[in-house]
């Protein structure tokens, strides 16, 4: 079984292509947690990178997992560039569980952050050339079952970035916020949301009629999927307004694919 957090596609195209080199189910993480997963006997687990940490939402959601200490659980992270403290965490959060990380690789996508600090990711498809090699040799690992952690150290510079305060800051300039004067409530953000933390609430206009408008919560982890689903742009990130063709998805993923309700 394949599991993966994606927000525009990246982690998910690695979790198929995975999947289907090694004759696995793909499944995202949010539902994972609520599955009995011990008769799995190979895990697998897409994510991507967040200032070089796991998403914030994800030490939770791995504690959460059923699954037997037995099975060969390993790793493949999509990042723009380092993985940072991401695989040294997870092995600590499974090895709390009971459960050694036997694999970890990465793979360098397009960083579709890059939008939250006015830079444009869909300029960097350049990355997509190393890919297939890369991807070959993971999964000529993963069918050999290999016992080797690539990319496992740790960075201390990436563990005060990992900090509470730090997140908590990080969230706060760079959660997205929704300008009520774009929005049309079509509740795209809110069914793409892996947190389920975005609602439509009614609003009243200057005229008599009420219409929805979309509604973030305090739960957000930063993913940035409804940034740049969003057919309207109208999210800011980190004091931004959304531009049109820096709004970013995996070219192999379609909008439907990132539904989550």
């Amino acid at each position: 079984m394949i599991l993966y957090f994606s927000a525009t596609g990246n982690s998910l195209a690695v979790a198929r292509q995975l999947a289907e080199r090694l004759n696995e189910q793909v499944m995202p993480l949010t539902e994972a947690v609520q599955q009995d997963l011990t008769n799995e006997k190979r895990i697998g687990l897409v994510f991507p990178t967040y200032d070089f940490n796991l998403p914030p939402a994800m030490p939770e959601m791995v504690a959460r997992l059923h699954i037997c200490p037995q099975s060969y659980v390993f790793t493949v992270v999509t990042c723009g560039s380092m993985v940072g403290n991401c695989i040294w965490v997870l092995r600590r959060i499974l090895r709390k569980k009971g459960i050694e990380l036997a694999y970890s690789h990465k793979v360098s996508v397009p960083d579709n952050s890059a939008l939250a600090f006015g830079r444009n990711p869909n300029k960097q498809l350049g990355k997509f050339e190393y890919v297939p090699a890369r991807m070959e040799q993971i999964i000529r690992e993963l069918q050999a079952e290999s016992h080797t952690l690539h990319y496992s150290w740790f960075s201390l510079l990436s563990w005060l970035l990992g900090r509470p305060a730090v997140t908590r800051g990080m969230i706060h300039c760079m959660g997205p916020k929704v300008n009520p004067a774009k929005c049309i409530g079509c509740g795209i953000c809110a069914k793409v949301c892996p947190m389920e933390n975005i609602r439509l609430q009614p609003q009243s206009g200057l005229t008599d009629k009420t219409y929805q408008v979309a509604k973030t919560g305090d739960h957000c982890t930063v993913c940035l999927a409804c940034v740049h689903a969003c057919p309207q742009q109208a999210f800011t990130t980190n004091g931004l307004q959304t531009r049109k063709e820096r709004q970013y998805r995996h070219p192999q993923i379609h909008l439907k694919d990132l539904l989550l309700r």
